[in-house]
């Protein structure tokens, strides 16, 4: 076997390989983001198995057997898999409704393209005469050109591009911070460009090389044929380092935009909220609950909630704990308090246990209780 060959196994397989395993720990996450997970562990189980058969033909095995056609029939979903994936992180509670259904259209008709060019085999002799004029013309343009590919990447192109509205839609509909968009913006980004280069090579060797040059025409032994591969194995690693080193991290959180009378009542809440926090001092009851602070404040519940959730941008339990760790501060400062131990002051700064103060300051400032202490 030629040095290259070996290269290009070694190649292949480390991008595999790394879509398996990343692929598997992303299918067993519990945390954040499990229904993208499962999706991008969907895909990258897809493109890794892709990479494996490629391998086997390089062996001389798998050449039209049943996993090349496995193979074949389902490379039309990576487009709409990277589509789920972004509305995944975009959309709380993220499910597939009857209407998502129409993007595994193109799916359902590759398998059956797929299964009558295979049927073909039933009927040919050697000749041409022995098939029909579609059953001939279908194997050639399915088997020997790349047209498999070239609606693939017209696919991927299309769906990145749709993945991309959605978060292009941030500044209009819906407000996002910027940051937690990059890497989705650089995954869609990545298989756009990449498969944008790839239709364009596969476009013009067909159309233009391969009539300038008058000769028989088949996919598998053009001279971008391995690189092709070797761009999806990289492509594959990548986003297996991508989505593993993000899958407990909170998702893109898309919000609607509040509308001018919304955003008043909500900011009255706000103004009302820190007047209740800093100056009735609601937070050393350690009581205290978004119904007891609606109920103070003379508001419905659901409106505190939204006021935290969409103008302080943070979660009830963060916003107590966080007057209740600076009132601990202050108590320390005050010479008085030396007589006191840590969990007694911050019991009587509205925390109801130990273990509920120390995952708060570790939480919030990211230091043991005891560094609370002044030096």
């Amino acid at each position: 076997m030629a040095t290259s060959t070996i290269l290009l196994i070694i190649l292949l397989c480390m991008g595999a390989l790394q879509g398996l395993v990343f692929g598997m720990i992303l299918l067993r996450s519990k945390k954040e983001n499990r229904a993208a997970n499962t999706i991008l562990a969907i895909l990258l189980f897809l493109l890794s198995y892709r990479l494996l058969v490629q391998v086997m033909r390089l062996f001389g095995l798998g050449y039209y057997d049943g996993w090349y056609y496995a193979m074949l029939d389902l490379s039309w979903i990576h487009g709409a898999l990277l589509y789920f994936y972004t509305r995944a992180l975009t959309t709380p509670d993220f499910r597939l409704y009857r209407r998502d259904w129409i993007h595994f259209v193109p799916l359902l008709l590759q398998i059956s393209i797929s299964i009558f060019v295979r049927l073909q085999n039933l009927y040919w002799d050697g000749t041409r005469e022995s098939l029909s004029w579609l059953g001939y013309w279908g194997y050639v343009v399915w088997m020997n050109n790349p047209t498999i590919y070239i609606v693939a990447s017209s696919l991927i192109i299309y769906y990145a591009h749709r993945g991309e509205k959605i978060l292009s839609s941030a500044g209009r509909e819906l407000t996002i911070k910027a940051d937690r968009q990059k890497w989705i913006r650089r995954i869609l980004r990545s298989f756009k460009v990449y498969f944008a280069l790839v239709l364009i090579v596969l476009i013009t060797d067909l159309f233009i090389v391969s009539v300038a040059e008058g000769n028989s025409y088949f996919y598998f032994i053009r001279f971008y044929y391995y690189p092709f591969f070797i761009g999806l194995a990289v492509l594959t690693y990548w986003i297996g380092m991508e989505g593993f080193s993000r899958r407990d991290k909170e998702g893109l959180i898309l919000k609607r935009q509040l509308s001018p009378t919304e955003k008043d009542r909500l900011d009255q809440v706000a103004r009302a909220l820190e007047e209740a926090m800093n100056q009735d001092r609601l937070f050393t009851n350690p009581e205290l609950s978004i119904n007891l602070l609606a109920e103070h404040l003379e508001v419905k519940p659901y409106l505190v909630s939204r006021c935290l959730n969409e103008i302080m941008e943070t979660k009830f339990n963060d916003y107590v704990n966080g007057f209740r760790i600076r009132e601990v501060q202050r108590l320390l400062r005050n010479p008085k308090s030396q007589k006191y131990t840590l969990l007694s002051l911050a019991m009587e700064s509205g925390f109801n246990s130990k273990s509920s103060f120390n995952r708060a300051v570790k939480k919030q400032l990211g230091i043991s209780p005891n560094d609370l202490k002044p030096g």
